[in-house]
């Protein structure tokens, strides 16, 4: 492999460069491409000879009155940021157990409960470790349960140190962890160090005394006499970014929810604090980290107004200035260096936001920032937003996995995921039809775990859930949830707003498993009945690629990206694989190779005893959702 070392190569642009330019650099790349995404227009709509061509000054004039006059000032301060660019090997991929691993994401709250009172616990997670084992994965991911008070499920710290009482003791934790690893499994835990709740004794003590060093290790501003926020930024979970504390007269910053104060990172204190609570976790033997919202943890000096044409684009005011910071490599860096290197701990990095090349520029292996993200680009089609009633296109799936796969490069690693905490599920998005579910399923597994790059299966995927019936407010525990539906309620009519919260909530992905005998109140009479054929298909496929790293490392070729069809070729050092993908619900032709090919998943494999039998034949049809993997049948 090549040296990946990235070079300073970026030139610095200005009004008289072009969109071609401006599309080369890699922040400009990413931020067009988003604006494409929300617009849901083609990457041509750019590179096509006659707008690559425009300057910059030409497209500022002619825009002048929809974007405004400080847009591309924006957009050139952003792009200028970044003076290095990604270096991309298609050479040998580097072996990392992490690259091998299927991970199984864990929300202890909705997991398994083993006390009765409606929420799962550690004591519940450990009794179903051997039923893990047996599904097949290699790592678990904790989301949180350090202690909080749950303004936001546990994503709101109070201490990093505590189990959460409801959640168990930290010698269950340790219970926990011992017998994960007893199973050959791994244990990674959710690192949330953006913000902390505000009952963190850090910002307690901040509040109280103005005097406090903990008051620099947050975000705070004095009212000016105005009662209105220092800038225009705006949180993710509606509104103000920021709280006015009437007692002390003075604001402070929160993306999230008013619990949760985001964290000053420019004070080598919290650095330094934050470094060596994340390595007392790995002193007990942790894997690794998720590490939430981590791209932004830098923010622009003196925290600027936002953009409100760039806001109105990404849908939030002020992200420009957040989202991809001035000193966002150096605290990756920092963080590696002194907490992940010297155990030999594992990161990925929740980074919304960043494409590809921004994606690049945190992964490379030569960059020793994180060792993957997870991007969320594919979780919409274009046009599209989470909080919107409407059906996902397997189409973009595809179309977004292949550009990734062909460009992301081998010195960076993807991760593979359909649903996680945050969103609602996916076969649901695709389809309302739930006759269509349990194909649907097994479609995406086959999906998920042949491409390159590593799973991420969330709880409930291998039972095929779909999303609930939610019939009220009442039911909705989601904080994000709740703050949309408080801030559309005034202007649209309830019924509308309902249906949007019910097409995009969390909530979905937070419902008490099938196993638990209890709900909460606001969930009772919920229930799924698990799908085992869909169990099955996830341990079937969860063996094949355990035995075959060809699967993991094996070169990625398409070979049919025609209307709802996805056939592409794997290849390792002795086996060669085909994946037959039907990605919409009628049936179609399968794919006809030449040659002797044995049928390793699908419908028909059993029965088929020879090679004769195992035959591709050009007037066989694929079900609809139908997906087959064969095997080359060698010719020695």
């Amino acid at each position: 492999m090549k040296n990946n070392k990235a070079a300073e190569k970026n030139t610095r642009l200005t009004y008289d460069s072009s969109i071609g330019e401006l599309y080369r650099n890699p922040v400009g790349h990413d931020a067009l491409a988003r604006v494409l995404l929300q617009l849901g227009l083609p990457e041509r709509a750019l590179t096509n000879k006659i707008v690559s061509g425009l300057k910059l000054g030409t497209v500022a004039g002619l825009t002048r009155k929809k974007l405004g006059t400080d847009f591309f000032d924006a957009l050139l301060h952003l792009v200028n940021s970044e003076k290095e660019e990604p270096v991309v090997s298609h050479g040998q991929i580097t072996p990392r157990w992490w690259k091998e691993a299927v991970f199984y994401q864990i929300y202890p709250r909705s997991f398994c409960d083993s006390n009765g009172d409606g929420i799962g616990d550690l004591p519940g997670i450990i009794s179903r470790l051997d039923y893990l084992k047996e599904l097949g994965v290699d790592a678990l991911w904790l989301s949180p349960i350090y202690d909080s008070p749950n303004d936001d499920n546990g994503y709101d710290i109070r201490d990093y140190d505590r189990i959460m009482e409801e959640f168990g003791t930290m010698e269950d934790f340790d219970r926990l962890l011992d017998e994960t690893h007893k199973r050959g499994m791994r244990l990674i835990m959710d690192l949330v160090v953006n913000h902390t709740s505000d009952e963190h004794v850090w910002y307690r003590q901040a509040l109280a005394d103005p005097n406090s060093p903990y008051r620099e290790y947050y975000f705070f501003r004095k009212d000016d006499g105005s009662r209105r926020p220092p800038n225009n930024w705006s949180s993710f979970f509606s509104g103000s970014a920021w709280n006015y504390d009437q007692a002390s007269d003075c604001w402070s910053l929160h993306l999230f929810s008013k619990k949760q104060m985001d964290l000053n990172w420019d004070n080598p204190a919290v650095r330094e604090d934050v470094t060596a609570m994340i390595r007392r976790w790995l002193d007990k033997g942790v894997d690794g980290f998720r590490m939430d919202v981590i791209n932004y943890i830098s923010k622009a000096e003196g925290l600027p107004q936002g953009n409100e044409t760039i806001g109105a684009l990404m849908g939030y005011t002020g992200i420009e200035h957040y989202y991809y910071g001035p000193r966002l490599h150096q605290y990756l860096r920092e963080i590696r260096e002194r907490a992940f290197e010297p155990y030999g701990a594992f990161s990925v990095g929740e980074t919304p936001g960043l494409g590809m090349k921004m994606c690049q520029l945190v992964t490379g292996e030569d960059r020793r920032e994180l060792d993957m993200v997870f991007s969320f680009d594919h979780l919409e089609t274009p046009g599209h937003v989470r909080m919107e009633d409407y059906e996902y296109d397997l189409n973009y799936f595809r179309d977004y996995m292949i550009d990734w796969m062909e460009h992301y490069g081998s010195n960076c690693w993807m991760s593979l995921f359909y649903n996680n905490h945050d969103n609602p599920r996916m076969i649901s998005k695709i389809t309302k039809d739930t006759r269509c579910h349990a194909d649907l399923a097994r479609l995406l597994a086959v999906m998920q775990l042949t491409l390159k790059g590593t799973p991420f299966i969330y709880q409930g995927d291998e039972m095929g859930l779909a999303n609930y019936e939610f019939t009220s407010m009442e039911q909705i525990t989601d904080v994000e949830a709740k703050g949309y539906y408080e801030e559309h309620i005034r202007r649209e009519p309830t019924e509308q707003v309902f249906a949007v919260i019910l097409a995009g909530t969390r909530e979905h992905a937070r419902v008490l498993l099938p196993w638990n005998e209890r709900l909460p109140s606001c969930h009772e009479g919920l229930r799924q009945k698990p799908r085992e054929e869909v169990f099955e298909t996830y341990r079937e496929l969860l063996r094949l690629r355990r035995q075959d790293e060809t699967f993991i490392y094996g070169d990625f070729c398409v070979l049919n990206r025609r209307k709802n069809r996805f056939v592409y070729q794997r290849t390792g050092k002795k086996t060669i694989y085909i994946i037959d993908c039907n990605l919409g619900s009628r049936p179609c032709r399968a794919f006809a190779p030449q040659g002797q090919w044995e049928l390793v998943y699908g419908r028909g494999k059993a029965g088929n005893s020879g090679p004769e039998r195992n035959q591709f034949r050009d007037t066989e049809k694929l079900g609809g959702y139908e997906a087959r993997i064969w095997r080359r049948i060698s010719e020695s």
